[in-house]
This record gives C-alpha cells, sequence and structure tokens, in this order.
C-alpha cells in the first residue's frame, strides 16, 4: 500500500482518497500534483504559503513543533554561586560561625538575651521612680 504526500500540506494520502490535479496552463516537471483534501487544493490555487497554515507540515517544521516527543530537551541545572561576602554589615566570618551553630546554643544565647533584656528592664523601671 503505497501513500501519496498531498502536494500543499504535506500529509499522507491513502490510497482511495485524495484529489489529483493536472495545470493545464503551466508546464511542470511533475504533471499530477496529489492533494488530500478539497481545502488545500484551494489553497494551492489561490497560491497561499502552506507555511503561514498551522495544520500544515511545512508549518510545524519551520514552527519546530511536535519535535520534542523524539528528543527530550535537557535542562541545564543552576550551578550554586558561594558567596563569600558578608551581608547587612556584618562579615563573612562570623556568618559562617552563625550557621556553625547548634540548635541548643542558639536556643542558650536566646534565653541569655531575653534574661539581660529583663534585667535592663528592671533596672530601667527602678531608675525611672527614684
Amino acid at each position: 500500500m503505497k501513500k501519496d504526500i498531498c502536494s500543499f500540506s504535506g500529509l499522507p494520502i491513502h490510497p482511495g482518497h485524495g484529489i489529483r490535479y493536472v495545470p493545464s496552463m503551466v508546464v511542470s516537471t511533475k504533471p499530477v500534483l496529489p492533494f488530500v483534501t478539497a481545502k488545500s487544493i484551494s489553497h494551492f490555487l489561490r497560491k497561499r504559503n502552506p507555511r503561514k497554515f498551522s495544520w500544515t507540515v511545512s508549518y510545524r517544521r519551520t514552527m519546530k513543533k511536535g519535535t520534542q516527543e523524539e528528543m527530550q530537551r535537557r535542562r541545564a541545572r543552576r550551578s550554586k554561586k558561594v558567596s563569600t561576602r558578608g551581608v547587612c554589615g556584618m562579615e563573612y566570618e562570623t556568618l559562617q560561625k552563625k550557621k556553625a551553630e547548634k540548635p541548643a546554643d542558639k536556643s542558650k544565647a536566646r534565653a541569655a538575651a531575653a534574661a539581660e533584656l529583663a534585667a535592663r528592664k528592671q533596672k530601667a523601671k527602678k531608675g525611672g521612680k527614684k
């Protein structure tokens, strides 16, 4: 079973289907042009460009449609940048020390800071009444 290919759309034409057109005015290298539907033959006769119709094979080739199934494009992973500079007035070394601290040490430091703040408030209260 030999399938023809439509001269306009590029779609396959199964045996017993399609329309054959013989141009009588112009002598061409292809004496008989097969078309899949009347729609494609009418566009051909109006000298339309098949690359501008989204349903043609030539359009899909020029716009690179349907090629992702054949070959999956590999996305390049972004490489992580390691910053070696300070942020918000804090130097890089102190940042590294803070990152390396364990959660238990952090909670102890937070508790000590809270206690110191409470003591300062108590001192301010006593100083304000005198």
